[in-house]
């Protein structure tokens, strides 16, 4: 066996690392990295072509560098078996996810479980398929079902006005359709833990991406089943207890901080203005003890919107801490607007990453 010297193995995890990100000219950019020539990156990733980790395609002037599947793998579980999470976890799951380092492990294992649970408890369906792909770098699986459709179940459950709005009190967290049984963090916490995160269900996506300070809600065309899709990197240095401790506060270490993306309750062309829309908003926030509401890709709020979060709410629940962040001059001056006279803490621009 060709020994390979530590700077060797310094490249090529280099180019699987970032080959997803520079599939066609890879070569370039890990011999601009190293300085070294473009002829000393090829030997490395012919090197890896031999191998199977990487798949090219295309002649050489179009060439094309992907990472190529190590594992594919797919089960299909009846429901009316009533299949429990954590032994198709340990019999099945943990096995085609192989040896991983502990950290990646335990988000393995928490989204799985948490996503498989909420499939089994709530779709009404009657299969549930689990399919896994995994590359040197990262590893994706998704979670499928045939039944209702979460975004469905979580509007008629909670009577809101669409699979849209379900997806705007899911992003809060702490919703849940059958509160005896759940608490209703599993999604919230299993969107923040993994690099990407999406559910496909009914005529709506909802994607959250680590680092990304805002989340996404794209209409399609009516899905026949509802997919939840994890992705993440086979050596992330991230842990449940990072994530956990983000939206935690005060000695009990609850969920007792929730992020608001305002952004996800416009619909259209519709400007925030009106006290019915902040009630929305505010739906279910007194369940925590700091709320943080994000205005990143608001433009401006009305009068009576803002006077109903940053007033009246605050007044009705002082203990409550509400904050503010990424708002525009225009949406900070109509907070300042509604406050003037008012005797309610200043709302304080934060950070914060998710």
């Amino acid at each position: 066996m060709t020994r390979i010297r530590p700077r060797g193995e310094a490249v090529r995890r280099y180019i699987i690392e970032n080959i997803d990100q520079n599939p066609s000219d890879i070569g370039r950019v890990a011999s601009e990295y190293f300085h070294v020539s473009r002829q000393a990156i090829n030997v490395h990733l012919q090197r890896l072509v031999e191998e199977g980790t990487v798949h090219p395609s295309g002649k050489t002037r179009n060439r094309i560098y992907k990472l190529a599947p190590l594992v594919r793998w797919f089960e299909s579980f009846d429901t009316s078996a009533d299949p429990e999470e954590d032994v198709v976890w340990r019999n099945s799951v943990a096995p085609v996810l192989g040896a991983q380092p502990e950290n990646v492990a335990d988000i393995w294992r928490y989204g799985f479980t948490e996503m498989f649970n909420n499939a089994k408890d709530h779709s009404s369906g009657t299969h549930i398929g689990v399919y896994i792909e995994r590359t040197a770098a990262n590893t994706v699986m998704q979670i499928s079902d045939n039944g209702i459709g979460i975004f469905k179940k979580i509007q008629l459950g909670l009577g809101l006005l669409d699979e849209r709005h379900a997806i705007f009190e899911l992003a809060k967290g702490k919703v849940t359709t059958d509160p005896a049984r759940h608490s209703g963090e599993g999604i919230f916490f299993t969107s923040r833990m993994f690099d990407r995160f999406d559910i496909v269900s009914g005529g709506v996506r909802y994607s959250h991406e680590f680092g990304v300070p805002w989340d996404w809600v794209i209409e399609r065309p009516d899905a026949p089943r509802t997919v939840v899709f994890l992705k993440l990197n086979n050596h992330t240095s991230r842990t449940e207890k990072k994530i956990f401790d983000q939206f935690a506060s005060g000695e009990d270490y609850g969920f007792t901080k929730t992020i608001v993306p305002v952004a996800l309750a416009q619909y259209g062309n519709d400007k925030l203005v009106s006290r019915s829309q902040a009630k929305r908003v505010l739906a279910r926030v007194e369940l925590f003890k700091s709320v943080i509401f994000d205005f990143k890709e608001v433009p401006t709020i009305g009068q009576a919107f803002a006077d109903e979060i940053f007033r009246v709410f605050q007044n009705q629940h002082p203990d409550i801490k509400l904050y503010q962040k990424d708002a525009n001059t225009e949406v900070l001056r109509m907070i300042e607007r509604v406050k003037t006279g008012a005797s309610i803490e200043e709302p304080v621009t934060v950070e914060t990453s998710t």
